[in-house]
């Protein structure tokens, strides 16, 4: 069995507590993904998405330029490390109804894993595997 580290996204994006949503908005954007782990030096401090960012902070009423991150971001993270089994992240994805875990070694985030990364990877067949595997339509 594969470890998180084999199929993990790498290139994790990070963004202070205090740096604003429009920020992190503008980094998604760039970077064509859906979530940012927000991490300072000492570690992680939670992880903010796109729903986050319409439900938490737009339906709000709030203003993204005037947001911090860590006010909307969800703190209460799961996390799970680079040599943990897959077996393990699709444990903690269905406990906690969450569809990405960002993976840390020690405080720091080294990756994310997706959903749709452990369904490239265990079920290739399947919808998820597809949609995953699509090029962006944008």
């Amino acid at each position: 069995m594969h470890s998180i580290q084999d199929v993990m996204t790498r290139n994790v994006q990070t963004i202070a507590p205090d740096a604003s949503v429009q920020d992190a908005a503008r980094l998604m954007r760039d970077h064509d993904i859906g979530d940012v782990v927000i991490a300072d030096q000492s570690g992680v401090k939670g992880i903010l998405t796109d729903r986050d960012i319409a439900i938490r902070c737009v339906a709000e009423g709030l203003e993204p330029m005037d947001t911090s991150c860590i006010d909307i971001c969800t703190i209460d993270l799961m996390t799970i490390r680079p040599d943990d089994e897959l077996d393990d992240a699709v444990q903690m994805l269905r406990e906690h109804a969450v569809r990405r875990l960002p993976v840390v070694d020690g405080s720091m985030a080294v990756g994310i894993v997706s959903i749709g990364d452990l369904a490239l990877e265990l079920d290739r067949t399947s919808a998820l595997a597809d949609i995953s595997a699509a090029r962006p339509n944008h």
